[in-house]
């Protein structure tokens, strides 16, 4: 029995997810040890529990390395602990930072400054790090961090502008970590979740040169029309808070290499489409903007391509950013679903997944949130026989609300990887 659009999509989104997991990228990565010294490794992100399973797994049981040459800490986002031997893992907060964030990073800055010259210390980096390395300026407090976390994720700016304001807020973001560990050798290996791949945003760059500056971050918050409290001001006004530049000596002995990309699941997504017998058409990886507005330009694409009786897949990845005016709740993907479903009016024949490849869209901060939603030409109908007006919804921000009604979640759990978005919209004869 041939599959159904739900059950291609779903696939297909499991296909990219296994495609960026550290057990499948990470090994060929990893550095020989030094003759003398230790290995200090240190993660943060949503796939710090896996990476660091991987790798000290590796050294000490393949390599052989002596367990007490091994230390270090990992921090992950709540749900996302694996069951690490040898460096401790830290479940925090995610998207908003915590109290477990803030001691992980104490603990990360204290074995960073602790390393010497024969020692490698080895950052193991994936999206989610910004908000589980959380070192606020002083005198910014852990409470006042938290708000303006949750004033940018609400303001509708991109990832790199929201990462530019909180390296400048950091005692480890934007190359600082770099500077505590010298002049031990870094060698960072990350799992990129940003357009563009670009080291110096993924995680907000805690150990490569930082090409932002102050006056950017201040800028990003004028434009923003955003409400920092008084310290942000004065944090963002004092030249010595300024993050180290390409060109710094502390850089002298660090590395940075990228062991997984959306590119790579994109690849293996467009592998299983044209084995099932569709044409691929890929947008990019590097998809950004208002997720409603990106889904209105992909719907009007979707009823082209169906005019014509293509069977194809339009696959996008990138990162969507919402500007909550509603009082519901949701993340990029689902409203980008919910937007989608809205201008496809029911079209027979299209169906469409969007979903985060780290298991969580948005939400509440749980293990268990929703990754995205799934629609089809029915989710319409389905939606006014319950008495659910999809555009009220959009308008509230609560797509959660509304596809939870549908049983239309995506909800695979935690992933322990992440990278990026990703939008499948299936165009099949009807």
């Amino acid at each position: 029995m041939a599959e159904s659009p739900r059950e291609f999509l779903d696939d297909l989104f499991g296909v990219a997810i296994a495609a960026a997991h550290p057990a499948q990228c990470l090994i060929p990565h990893l550095p020989d040890l030094p003759s003398t010294g230790r290995l200090i490794i240190l993660a943060a992100g949503k796939a710090a529990g896996s990476m660091t399973e991987i790798a000290e797994r590796y050294y000490v049981v393949t390599c052989g390395v002596a367990a007490d040459r091994v230390s270090g800490v990992a921090v992950a986002r709540h749900g996302y602990g694996r069951p690490t031997r040898f460096v401790p893992l830290i479940e925090a907060g995610h998207p908003v930072p915590d109290g477990a964030g803030l001691a992980a990073t104490i603990r990360t800055l204290d074995l960073a400054s602790a390393a010497n010259a024969d020692d490698l210390v080895l950052v193991l980096i994936s999206g989610g790090a910004s908000a589980n390395w959380i070192a606020p300026t002083p005198p910014l407090s852990l409470n006042e961090k938290q708000a303006v976390t949750r004033a940018l994720l609400r303001s509708g700016a991109v990832i790199e502008e929201i990462n530019t304001v909180r390296k400048h807020l950091s005692r480890i973001k934007g190359g600082r970590l770099a500077r505590t560990a010298y002049p031990a050798r870094v060698v960072t290996l990350g799992i990129s979740d940003v357009p563009g791949d670009d080291p110096a945003v993924i995680g907000s760059g805690p150990t490569v040169p930082d090409p932002s500056t102050l006056a950017d971050a201040r800028a990003i918050i004028e434009r923003y029309r955003l409400d920092m409290p008084q310290s942000v001001h004065r944090v963002l006004s004092d030249p010595e808070n300024e993050s180290p530049k390409p060109g710094d000596g502390i850089f002298r002995r660090t590395e940075f290499h990228l062991v997984a990309r959306p590119a790579e699941s994109f690849r293996a997504a467009e592998a299983a489409v044209k084995a099932a017998g569709y044409d691929y058409v890929f947008l990019g990886d590097r998809v950004e903007g208002e997720a409603r507005t990106v889904a209105a330009a992909h719907a009007k694409l979707a009823h082209g391509i169906s005019a014509k009786g293509r069977r194809t897949v339009i696959v996008s990845g990138g990162e969507l950013t919402v500007t909550i005016r509603g009082q519901g709740r949701g993340g990029p993907n689902q409203e980008y679903a919910l937007a989608l479903a809205i201008a496809l009016e029911g079209a027979a024949g299209i169906a469409a997944l969007a979903g985060d490849t780290d298991g969580t869209d948005g939400g509440s901060g749980a293990a268990a949130d929703p990754a995205g939603a799934f629609v089809d030409g029915t989710t319409l109908a389905r939606a006014r026989a319950l008495g659910l007006d999809p555009a009220a919804f959009l308008a509230d921000n609560n797509s959660t609300a509304f596809f939870s009604a549908l049983g239309d979640l995506v909800a695979p759990g935690p992933t322990f990887t992440n990278v990026n978005d990703f939008r499948a919209i299936v165009v099949d004869t009807p």
